[in-house]
């Protein structure tokens, strides 16, 4: 194997890592967002953690994180606007990346 070959590979295994801590950033993201809106929506213990557990899974449903503010909106009705979602999402988004550097 060349240097050239090495480095490569090195490219290559450092994008892969950064992809996988990015996507626990963003999936612990939305589990602190799913909890947030749990407790304002009054569900404690498993209920909160489902409801955190559906929030993480609908950030699958398309690219970006929209699709995770529309279904928290529209779950806490008047309680919050997107706005407010969307707020909240980038900070515990910002917690959430903080955490995982901790622990790498």
């Amino acid at each position: 194997m060349t240097a050239f070959d090495d480095r490569e590979h090195a490219f290559e295994a450092k994008f892969a890592h950064d992809e996988d801590m990015k996507f626990k950033a963003e999936a612990r993201g939305n589990k602190l967002l799913g909890l947030w809106a749990a407790d304002l929506l009054g569900k404690t213990g498993d209920a909160a953690d489902a409801y955190a557990i559906e929030v993480v899974k609908s950030d699958f449903e398309e690219a970006g994180h929209e699709d995770v503010v529309r279904k928290v909106t529209a779950d806490l009705g008047d309680i919050a606007d997107a706005d407010t979602v969307r707020t909240k999402l980038a900070e515990f988004r910002i917690v959430a990346k903080q955490d995982i550097m901790k622990t790498v």
